[in-house]
């Protein structure tokens, strides 16, 4: 690997910025002081040092993010606030993107990785990955619903869903209003929405808290993230 290609991908500057570290003579290999960006070296074994710290090698980074209502999921725009703001200097890296899309004003569960062969599998059609909401729904949602939602439904446009796993939690006849949590196995556009559109309800408030193997870290806020565990990183890789 380039010298300059591994600086990248070890600390958050750029291929311009790089350069100049080298020149400032403020990166080592093995103990050497390094000027030139397409020396060769080893990530696995050579030590690369930058201002006397070692930078280790990792190729592949995994993110949890509980996505809060009101931003966009996208690695850049330029007038509304995205997912990638959450995501502190240090662990910001150029090749990090969201995996799949939630609505501005759905919350949850977000991966964010920079592995794009693992997120296409992750998003291809004939995977059929889970999904799990909870939503607030606008109405009572019973059985009717429920088997509706098993044989797959006919949206807006045409779409036909595959079958979903809809399970009612809670009630409330006075507010008529019912807690559900679903389990889908695509991803539509908006199609948790749409699913119950089709059924004339509306969702008022949406969550997912599962996807794949993953599932939301109640500890985290909204807005707030955390790298997966060796354990949660390999379940996602096996999948």
């Amino acid at each position: 690997m380039r010298l300059d290609k591994f600086l990248t991908e070890t600390t958050s500057h750029s291929r311009r910025e790089v350069k100049t570290l080298l020149k400032q003579k403020r990166v080592t290999v093995n103990g050497d002081i390094a000027t030139i960006a397409k020396q060769h070296i080893d990530p696995t074994s050579d030590v690369i040092c930058l201002n006397n710290d070692v930078l280790h090698y990792q190729q592949y980074y995994y993110y949890m993010l509980n996505k809060p209502a009101g931003c966009i999921t996208a690695t850049h725009d330029a007038t509304a606030k995205t997912v990638m703001d959450y995501i502190v200097s240090d662990d910001r890296r150029s090749d990090l993107f969201p995996v799949g899309r939630l609505d501005k004003d759905t919350t949850g569960l977000l991966l964010i990785t920079n592995n794009g062969a693992l997120a296409h599998d992750l998003l291809a059609p004939n995977k059929h990955v889970d999904k799990v909401y909870r939503a607030r729904i606008a109405g009572i949602v019973g059985q009717k619903e429920i088997d509706a939602f098993a044989k797959g439904l006919t949206l807006d446009g045409g779409d036909i869903t595959r079958p979903a796993h809809l399970t009612v939690k809670e009630v409330n006849q006075t507010a008529q209003t019912s807690e559900i949590e679903l389990v889908i196995a695509e991803g539509k556009f908006h199609q948790v929405k749409r699913m119950f559109q089709a059924c004339g309800m509306r969702v008022e408030q949406l969550e997912r808290i599962a996807f794949a193997t993953l599932t939301l870290d109640r500890n985290l806020k909204q807005g707030q993230y955390r790298a997966l565990t060796p354990q949660e990183q390999q379940q996602l890789e096996a999948k």
